[in-house]
């Protein structure tokens, strides 16, 4: 690869196997990036396949081989080799809580991929050592009992001992909370606390809180817990939004759908998205959504929003999607598998349709979290009496999320009113607790993708990080294609299965469908914005069990490389150093990678193996070392 440098002025070009610069007198277009000796999946039913691809003024300028683009080489182009890799649409994550995420990300100890408690918990001692006082170690979603070898949490007596004196609050999907004691202090739990609705703080038989959150059904308590901690200033959550979409880029991410959330206040927690995206430094391409924070005031917030903002404004970067993915609190249903359906307040569905018909007259669409099918009938008949009166959907876009045990007469009715749906992996973190509550019948065809997919439903896909699922969305793809666990349970049969192709468009040209921008990107095309991820490894070859190892080696959105590993380090743009330098991703990045668990893996094998010597050796079941060859441990003697 050759061309211009990483950064800066773009420089002569090179020769690159055969691509010489062409004279360029009044011929065809010169690129500003081309791409060759590539296996590109194009994602577009016209032209499916070809081998290069040049981008000029961020955008596709042509498509073909390398003897085809070769005249748009010129002087100032960048000529990267692929190598042979696979290379496919960027892909694009339709439930993702990314502003969230990036205001907190380096403040977060990411257990995402980690494969042992053991490793888990060393990873947090260290980080113990590193943090200064006053702040709090925060493992915050990505992870399961089920991805450890162990097979299980760890406990309130190891946090302690790995962080006597450091706060420690580690988050579990949406069933519970740990805290270590100088955690409970810090955020004030005593024997006098009182339960708040929907969570229970567990108490020892002295009263005292032990530790132990538990969101019954309402997670509201562990948010609320997590949100005594610390945060940034403005400038380090600006920082930390860089790196955080820096790590989602690493992955092949190129835009994300960011679905708002509890904690999420506009417009304050959009300032550091809104602040990059001015000084054009966004790396991901985001459409976001406004989510009233207050039960009690959603119509006020609505309102509001309705009359100060309107669903488009913004730019094919940074862009207002709607509301959602709560309109009114009382609507929305717990997903924590480990307890019960909750049964949502009787009568909520008269503030509901008010929240609705006011965004239906204002011509705004919306996003709904809805885990139950009993709740999506119960919204459903809402909507339903508001297009009997012409008012819904008002040729606004809408969707409900997540859906897991949407009925086949729920998703006739969605077809029926010209809605969506985004569907999310949370069955790969959360799907044996899902198993034990609900049978295998039931798992089998949580979310009922295929079904969706079937009645011609607009289907895309995402993960819900960072609180629960990973925002690693080779896991995702991992379970759309296997229903597996990340433990490896098996849950859904093949009949509900995707091929790899579908489960890739649903990531790349559905999430664009979502968002009404499948005229520009989801696909690889003449024309459509140059959002593309060069593959470590073929999506569409590697075994199954090893989809969830890809990363890109090489992201480019809009043009630009925003993110370049392996062969190619050192071509992305640069990113100021992680602050503060005691930041947990500073020590131990984020998703851990296959190689790096490998590694790890191998280290502490040898680790044990030593230790295991020494033991014999103590206990005289080895001869004492002696100079020269190692001794053989008896128990491999011939």
């Amino acid at each position: 690869m050759t061309g211009a440098p990483a950064t800066g002025t773009p420089g002569p070009s090179m020769p690159v196997a055969g691509v010489v610069p062409a004279a360029h007198h009044g011929g065809p277009a010169t690129a500003d990036l081309l791409l060759r000796n590539a296996r590109i999946h194009t994602g577009d039913p016209a032209r499916p396949a070809a081998t290069a691809l040049a981008v000029r003024d961020g955008r596709i300028l042509a498509l073909g081989d390398d003897h085809d683009l070769a005249p748009h080489v010129g002087p100032a182009t960048r000529v990267v080799d692929a190598l042979g890799r696979r290379v496919v649409p960027g892909l694009n994550d339709s439930h993702l809580h990314v502003i969230r995420g990036g205001l907190n990300y380096v403040l977060e100890l990411r257990w995402d991929g980690v494969p042992s408690l053991r490793e888990a918990l060393a990873m947090l001692r260290e980080q113990a050592g590193r943090t200064p006082k006053g702040q709090w170690i925060r493992v915050v979603g990505g992870w399961t009992a089920e991805q450890f070898a162990e097979r299980r949490m760890p406990t309130v007596a190891e946090l302690n001992a790995a962080a006597p004196d450091t706060p420690v609050f580690v988050l579990h999907l949406y069933q519970s909370a740990l805290m270590n004691r100088a955690a409970v202090r810090a955020a004030g739990y005593t024997r006098e606390t009182p339960d708040p609705r929907g969570g229970q703080i567990v108490r020892g038989r002295d009263g005292e809180p032990t530790g132990v959150l538990l969101a019954a059904p309402s997670a509201l308590l562990l948010y609320s817990t997590l949100a005594k901690a610390p945060v940034l200033d403005a400038a380090d959550k600006r920082a930390s939004t860089r790196h955080f979409l820096r790590e989602l880029n690493r992955f092949g991410l190129t835009s994300a759908v960011d679905a708002a959330g509890g904690f999420q206040n506009f417009p304050d927690d959009y300032a550091a998205v809104v602040d990059l995206a001015g000084s054009g430094e966004l790396s991901l391409r985001i459409t976001y959504h406004l989510f009233p924070q207050t039960a009690g005031q959603e119509l006020a917030d609505l309102r509001r929003w309705t009359q100060t903002v309107r669903p488009g404004d913004g730019d094919e970067w940074l862009r207002l999607g709607g509301a959602g993915e709560n309109l009114t609190w009382a609507a929305a249903d717990f997903e924590n598998f480990s307890e019960p359906r909750p049964e949502l307040t009787p009568g909520y569905e008269v503030e509901f349709e008010q929240a609705v018909r006011l965004l239906a007259e204002h011509g705004w669409g919306f996003r709904l979290h809805a885990t139950y099918d009993e709740t999506i009938r119960r919204d459903l008949a809402v909507f339903e009496k508001l297009a009997a009166e012409g008012l819904f959907p008002a040729g606004s876009r809408w969707l409900f999320d997540h859906a897991e045990t949407a009925s086949d007469d729920s998703l006739d009715r969605i077809a029926a009113l010209g809605g969506a749906l985004s569907v999310q992996n949370r069955m790969s973190f959360q799907g044996t607790a899902f198993l034990e509550r609900y049978g295998a019948e039931a798992a089998a065809r949580t979310p009922p993708v295929r079904a969706m997919l079937g009645r011609g439903l607009t289907v895309a896909a995402g993960t819900d990080a960072t609180r629960v699922s990973s925002y690693n969305p080779w896991v995702s793809l991992h379970w759309l294609v296997t229903g597996r666990t990340v433990g490896g349970t098996a849950l859904r049969p093949a009949a509900h299965l995707l091929d790899r192709q579908t489960a890739l468009e649903l990531y790349t040209l559905g999430g664009a469908r979502l968002t009404g921008e499948d005229d520009t990107k989801g696909m690889l095309r003449e024309g459509f914005l140059a959002d593309l991820a060069v593959l470590s490894a073929d999506y569409f070859t590697v075994p199954e069990a090893a989809i969830p190892d890809i990363e890109s080696v090489l992201t480019v959105v809009g043009g630009r490389i925003v993110h370049a590993g392996a062969e190619y380090a050192g071509l992305d743009e640069p990113l100021p150093p992680v602050r503060p330098d005691w930041s947990p991703v500073a020590r131990f990045g984020g998703y851990r990678p296959a190689g790096a668990r490998q590694a790890e893996a191998m280290a502490e094998a040898v680790a044990e193996s030593e230790e295991h010597r020494r033991w014999r050796a103590a206990r005289g079941a080895l001869p004492p070392a002696q100079p020269g060859p190692a001794a053989v441990d008896p128990c491999f003697a011939p």
